[in-house]
Formats: structure tokens, sequence, C-alpha cells
């Protein structure tokens, strides 16, 4: 039987999205997982880095047809000329039809999930764009909500042998500790919690909750934090049946034989999760989205407009980002 393919949003087409789509077509042309890529035909057709034969279908089902000999697209065109490297809002309802569509077609059942190309915050807001980023508005799309009350979305990074779930994402350092509360580590625990089991096949997930002080606090000699949010929320996960500890330095909590101690870490802030996921692996890493009723995957890159239309963008992240998306959606049945 074949699979139902995924669908691959196409990002902003002014950046490397177009091209490292055509690379990751050619990679896993023969894979068991194949994709569509909703968005515009004509600018991938024009993609640097070596040309791939594209097919403009009709849906999913003609798409996973056609996709060992090209790569299929569902074409909606973007308005306007797109030039690499010099982003315009013009092509903003483009963009966003985009996700909406791939987004849509995961609701249905029509595909197994969602691929996203990266996208450019900034000629969005111009268009105006009312979410912080990909994340919130798929979570507005798909009405968000999890298990025993839980609600996503919940951003995880996967580099080999590394997941990291995320308690703040896109917050200033200064305002973390204001932002962070007993609740909602609870919830991004359980929402990770609930993903291992059901995404990643893990039947008991054991979750390390990193401190947000140096040495986790030294028992509040450096910071209350936790001793009076952190601590409670860690026993509040175990009363909930989540094998989770902490909160640990996390100094001391990424290297090789740490790793084998846990499932997941839950990290407090964008740098403490992101910078041990791009040490261990910089080029494969893969962005998950935790909590939503679709999956959801994408590169952990940007749009690289500074090298866009050159035909050197490596595809290496959202191959793995293709390939968890696959694996995530055959576990879901």
């Amino acid at each position: 039987m074949t699979p139902r393919p995924l669908a691959l949003s196409l990002g902003d087409p002014a950046g490397v999205g177009p091209e490292i789509v055509t690379k990751a077509w050619r990679a896993l042309r023969g894979a068991p997982s194949p994709f569509m890529v909703v968005g515009d035909a004509l600018v991938l057709r024009a993609a640097p880095g070596g040309a791939a034969p594209v097919r403009v279908v009709s849906g999913p089902d003609e798409a996973a047809r056609v996709f060992a000999e090209a790569l299929p697209v569902l074409d909606l065109p973007a308005a306007g000329p797109i030039v690499a490297g010099q982003p315009s809002a013009a092509a903003a309802p483009a963009i966003v039809r985009w996700i909406e569509t791939a987004a849509g077609l995961a609701l249905s059942g029509a595909v197994g999930g969602v691929v996203t190309a990266p996208i450019a915050k900034a000629p969005l807001y111009e268009a105006g764009f009312q979410f912080p980023g990909h994340t919130e508005f798929l979570a507005e799309l798909t009405a968000a909500g999890g298990q025993d009350g839980a609600r996503g979305p919940v951003m995880m990074l996967t580099a080999a042998d590394l997941r990291v779930a995320l308690a703040t994402i896109h917050e200033p350092l200064a305002r973390v500790s204001s932002l962070l509360t007993i609740e909602g580590i609870v919830n991004a625990g359980l929402v990770t919690a609930q993903a291992l089991r059901r995404d990643f096949g893990i039947a008991a997930p054991r979750l390390a909750v990193a401190g947000l002080n140096p040495h986790a606090g030294e028992s509040g000699s450096i910071g209350r934090e936790e001793v009076e949010i952190v601590e409670p929320a860690v026993r509040a996960l175990r009363d909930l049946g989540v094998e989770a500890f902490g909160p640990k330095p996390a100094d001391s909590l990424f290297h090789a034989e740490a790793r084998t101690t846990y499932d997941a870490v839950l990290c407090l802030y964008h740098d403490q999760a992101l910078i041990p996921v791009k040490m261990l692996d910089f080029w494969g890493g893969v962005n998950v989205t935790l909590g939503l009723p679709i999956v959801r995957t994408s590169p952990d890159h940007g749009t690289g407009f500074d090298i866009a239309g050159r035909g050197i963008a490596r595809e290496d992240s959202l191959i793995a980002a293709i390939r968890l998306a696959g694996e995530i959606a055959a576990r879901r049945g």
C-alpha cells in the first residue's frame, strides 16, 4: 500500500527553501515516505543547485504515484516576481496560503503530516501576519490541545541522540524568570511525555528538567527559581505519572554519558536548548512541534537569504525533518 505523502510547505520562496527542497527530493525519491510540495512550481523549476523534474499534481494521491520520477507540486503561485535573496511582502499571502493548505490536508487525513521550509517573519509582519512564527500559527489552525488537559504547542529540537523541549521559546533572557510558572513547566512536561510515548515509541519516557541558574541554584543561594518553581513542577509531574527529575545543572546535562540517563530534557530558555543541539549536529537538527493534532517538523535553520540563489545551501536538516515526520506519521498510523 502506498503511504500517504507528507505536505511540504515551500516557505519563503526568496530564501533557500526551493533549493533545499529540490535537493531533498533527489536524495529521497527512492524513500518509502514521499512528499508533495505546496508552493510555486515555477519557483521550484528555477531553483539553483541542479534542476529537479517538477510535476504539477492535483492532490496527494497523484503525488504519491509520481514521486519516484518527479517532484510533485500542488501549484499555488506567488504574486509578483520572486528574486532569490530579496524577500518581499508581496509573497506573504502565498506563503500563508501554503501553510494553511498543508495544515488543512493534514487535518483531513489526506497527508501524513506537514514539513515546513523556513519563513522570514519581517516580510510576513509587513503584510499583516499576526503570529510570532510557524509554531503559533499552526497551533491556531489546528486548535491544538493535548491529552490530560495539557495544551500545545511545545517546541522540541532533536539532533543525534538528544531531544530538548522548551518551556519558553523566543523570549528576551531578562524576561525568562518572570515567565516561568509551575503550571507552564508542568504543561510542557506533560506534552513532551505524551509525544515521547506516541510519536517516538518510548513506553516510559524519562524527562530531565534543567535548572535556570548556575548549579541549579545551589539550594536557593544562587537564585530562588529552582526552589519556588522548578522543584514543585517536577514533583507535580511525578505525581501525574511522568518520570521526571531535576532541576539539574544545565552545564552537566548534555555530555554523552548524561544523555543515556534521559529521553528528553525540558529546558527553560532558548539558548539552553539550542546550543547543545547545534554543537552536537549543526547541520542535521530538526524542529518538531509537540502537542498538535497533526505531525509537524521543520529544518532547524532559517531562510538563508545571504546564500539564496547560489546553489550552496545544505539540505541535511530538511532531509532529517522529512524522515522524522515520516517516522512519526507511521507511528500514529
